[in-house]
C-alpha cells in the first residue's frame, strides 16, 4: 500500500525549497571533478579550477592529511595516496559541501566555491566536524544551513567548526 504524503500535509503546510539552476549546475561541476580526480584524469579537473596558484585555499586538520591540496597542485613529495569518495554532496547557493570518510580515521569536508562554473575557492576540513551557517541579522541570528553526519560522531571527539556563508 503506498501512502499519499500530500494527503497527510496538504500543499500549504509544505514548505519547499527548491533548488536553483545555479546549484544544479554547480554540484554537477563537482561530481564531475571528483569523478576526474578518482580516475586521474588530470586535464578534465584542471578545466573546472582556477590555476593551482590562484586558488584561495584553506586547510583545518593535522598538516600531513591536506591531501586534496597536494592531489590539485601535483605534489607528489609524500607517496601516501588517499582516494576521496563523496558520501554526500550538497549544494548551496555557488558553494558545494562535499562529505565523506574513510574507515574509522579519516573524517573529511570540502568546502567548494564557484564563480561561472569555475572553482575559485577550497575549504578542506579534516577529521573536524562542519555546521554551515548563513547569519541573517545583525544581532547574530543565524540558519544552520548545513551539518557534518551525526552519526560519525557518535564514536569521536574531534574539533567542531562554525563556517559562515
Amino acid at each position: 500500500m503506498r501512502i499519499n504524503h500530500m494527503e497527510l500535509m496538504p500543499e500549504k503546510d509544505v514548505i519547499k525549497f527548491p533548488i536553483s539552476e545555479l546549484e544544479t549546475h554547480s554540484r554537477r561541476i563537482i561530481k564531475t571533478l571528483y569523478k576526474a580526480l578518482a580516475s586521474r584524469q588530470t586535464e578534465i579537473a584542471a578545466k573546472l579550477l582556477v590555476t593551482s596558484s590562484d586558488i584561495e585555499w584553506w586547510f583545518h586538520g593535522p598538516p600531513h592529511c591536506n591531501h586534496m591540496m597536494r592531489m590539485l597542485t601535483g605534489d607528489q613529495s609524500r607517496q601516501i595516496e588517499f582516494r576521496f569518495k563523496p558520501r554526500s554532496i550538497k549544494a548551496i547557493g555557488d558553494r558545494v559541501i562535499v562529505e565523506g570518510w574513510k574507515g574509522l580515521n579519516a573524517y573529511w569536508v570540502h568546502v567548494w566555491s564557484l564563480e561561472d562554473g569555475i572553482v575559485t575557492q577550497f575549504r578542506e576540513y579534516f577529521n573536524t566536524w562542519l555546521t554551515v551557517i548563513h547569519r541573517v541579522s545583525e544581532d547574530g541570528d543565524a540558519i544552520r544551513l548545513w551539518q557534518s553526519e551525526p552519526r560519525q560522531r557518535l564514536n569521536r571527539s574531534l574539533p567542531d567548526l562554525v563556517l559562515a556563508i
